[in-house]
């Protein structure tokens, strides 16, 4: 049974969705790297940990799964269809969407490897998974572990480096397909490279591999 870390979440939803005002520029650069990643509009897709529904929206993904029943609620009022659940056991039958999101998820999850596996079971063949994290090698990523107890959302949050979701990534049966990396503090927040190990802000794409 896997326990939800949402306490935080449902005491500061109104905090955590006023990040995103507050911190317009980092928002718009996860935001388009993430967009940038994305396969066609025409693509079936679910975000995973969707919170209150700040990339579903404006990525015109329909569908979200949020164990947070207040960060929900926010989501369902920005048009996001909302089911309950966690990543380690996602409400869906398999082969149902063409890509899986999860964006600043995999640090709340209490089981990287069964969350791979399930994204896995939920996608179609040829689909693919978009993981957005925050590298915990990446000086943003040391000092969220080094102040986490003192944060609202972040003292129940493990980090992992760009290699660790990679290597999680190959074990559950996905390859990687594309890695993007934003919030680079030396050319500013909205420069966008390939790979990592310059920016905050890492997106890997793996494929489901076709017909597994």
């Amino acid at each position: 049974m896997y326990m939800p870390k949402t306490e935080s979440f449902e005491q500061h939803s109104a905090a955590y969705d006023e990040w995103f005002e507050k911190n317009h520029a980092v928002y718009a650069a996860e935001l388009e790297v993430i967009r940038q990643l994305l396969p066609s509009a025409e693509a079936k897709g679910v975000e995973v940990g969707v919170g209150s529904g700040r990339f579903a929206a404006p990525l015109g993904i329909k569908i979200g799964v949020e164990p947070s029943e207040k960060m929900a609620a926010l989501a369902r009022k920005r048009g996001i269809r909302v089911v309950p659940g966690t990543a380690e056991d996602l409400p869906f039958p398999d082969n149902s969407f063409d890509f899986v999101l999860m964006v600043t998820t995999l640090c709340f999850v209490d089981d990287v490897a069964q969350s791979f596996r399930e994204a896995f079971r939920v996608l179609k063949s040829e689909g693919c998974v978009i993981i957005g994290f925050v590298d915990k090698e990446s000086p943003l990523g040391r000092q969220y572990a080094q102040r986490g107890e003192k944060s609202k959302f972040y003292r129940e949050a493990s980090f992992y480096s760009a290699p660790d979701v990679l290597k999680s990534l190959e074990e559950a049966g996905f390859k990687t397909m594309e890695i993007k990396q934003t919030l680079i503090s030396e050319v500013g927040p909205q420069i966008i490279l390939s790979g990592f190990g310059e920016g905050a802000f890492v997106a890997i794409k793996g494929a489901k591999k076709s017909g597994e």
